[in-house]
């Protein structure tokens, strides 16, 4: 099981950044589907409410924790304004983010 004996997983990947107009604005990269199957294998090991998953993320310089969470039959990784800002990224941008999946914290 990942996280016990094995690494969790590390990927890398380029995406389109979302504008999701809802309630509150937020933007996000969304995860190939193929990547998606992927870091789906790790979920069970890290996983926490709603089928959140922690990761640790690069983009360029900015480096930054989050969780992705599952939508669509893939994940989408939350971009906030601090890390859009060091990274210089806009709506519509072409962006690599290299991550990796982290375990839960024990309580």
């Amino acid at each position: 099981m990942y996280g016990d004996v094995l690494p969790l997983p590390s990927f890398g990947f380029t995406a389109d950044v979302l504008h999701w107009r809802g309630p509150s604005p937020y933007f996000f990269l969304v995860l190939p589907p193929d990547l998606a199957e992927e870091v789906r294998d790790a979920a069970r090991a890290v996983t926490y409410g709603w089928g959140m998953i922690p990761v640790e993320a690069v983009i360029g310089e900015a480096a930054f924790q989050t969780s992705l969470f599952p939508k669509d039959g893939t994940y989408y990784l939350p971009l906030r304004d601090a890390v859009r800002l060091k990274a210089d990224i806009a709506i519509g941008d072409r962006v690599t983010v290299e991550m990796t999946v982290v375990p839960r914290r024990k309580r």
